[in-house]
């Protein structure tokens, strides 16, 4: 579903907050009914990983020092039926002198500072 006609999702439909101006880029299949959800933004990382440490109620975790990569889990990882767990990442494209993120959409370049990576829950499976 990477081919630029994907809808852009909400906080609704992915039950996760996403930064009020961060731009969706696309989706990828991480398998298991789950998807990564890319949106990027000109903020900070330091102000991304502070936002969502508010908005999440949680401090997560620093998993890189260089890319900073800060992870926030939001639900319960269960290796039997996720992919990847529930949660909100954090990455730094600025870092080691970098311009950014380059997304090309429309044909026109955008460059992002950071990258937030959703991946929300797989859908709930109906029991038999």
């Amino acid at each position: 579903m990477a081919d630029g006609a994907e809808v852009t999702p909400t906080e609704a439909t992915l039950g996760l907050p996403i930064y009020p101006n961060a731009q969706f880029i696309t989706s990828y299949d991480a398998g298991r009914g789950q998807r990564y959800y890319l949106f990027g933004t000109n903020s900070s990382f330091q102000e991304m990983v502070r936002y969502y440490a508010l908005i999440l109620d949680e401090r997560g975790d620093l998993v890189f020092d260089a890319p900073a990569t800060h992870m926030f889990e939001v639900g319960r990882f269960r290796e039997d039926e996720m992919a990847f767990p529930p949660g909100v990442t954090v990455k730094d494209y600025t870092w080691n002198g970098s311009d950014g993120y380059l997304h090309l959409a429309g044909g026109e370049p955008a460059w992002f500072r950071t990258v937030i990576q959703l991946v929300p829950p797989p859908p709930v499976q109906t029991q038999r």
